[in-house]
């Protein structure tokens, strides 16, 4: 899974693990303070990841109905209000979508990144829950395309070679 994005989250969508993958690709989770690793705070008040999303609408609503589902499932009520309630107070754009109440899995499906050196890439993307812990769900990342999957590998070169 080399060249596959890949992160750990926690039931609020906090990171709290990822690859190298996934730091050239999405963002570099150990440049940001731990508090500021999380999904949902970097599509809603992140303008350089928002900047990335080429179908920003879609799927912001998409990971807020998932985040929604899950999160009721799995994270302690006072913590989930706590941050809904700061999404809310960052985001007019979150708080309209949270009033949906749209509730989906995320499961699978495509995105669309827009990478400032890579250009355009497509990605399908697995969630998986791990087991005994559902708490903790990984999001793993695959280049659609060889292109796709080569541009993973310049940028890991880049990053490696320090360029």
């Amino acid at each position: 899974m080399t060249f596959s994005p890949a992160v750990l989250r926690t039931a609020l969508w906090d990171v709290v693990g990822w690859n190298a993958a996934a730091s050239a690709v999405m963002t570099d989770y150990a440049l940001l303070p731990p508090e500021e690793r999380n999904i949902l705070k970097l599509i809603f008040c992140n303008e350089r990841v928002r900047g990335h999303m080429v179908n920003w609408e879609r799927d912001a609503r998409s990971a807020v109905a998932s985040f929604r589902a899950e999160a009721i499932k799995a994270s302690p009520p006072q913590a989930l209000q706590a941050m809904v309630d700061e999404l809310s107070r960052a985001s007019p754009e979150f708080r309209a979508i949270w009033q949906n109440y749209d509730i989906e899995n995320y499961g699978a499906g495509t995105k669309h990144f827009r990478h400032e050196i890579a250009g355009d890439l497509i990605m399908e993307y697995s969630s998986f829950t791990v087991d005994g812990r559902p708490d903790l769900g990984l999001v793993v990342f695959t280049p659609m395309t060889e292109a796709d999957a080569e541009r993973v590998r310049q940028l890991l070169d880049t990053a490696r070679n320090g360029r």
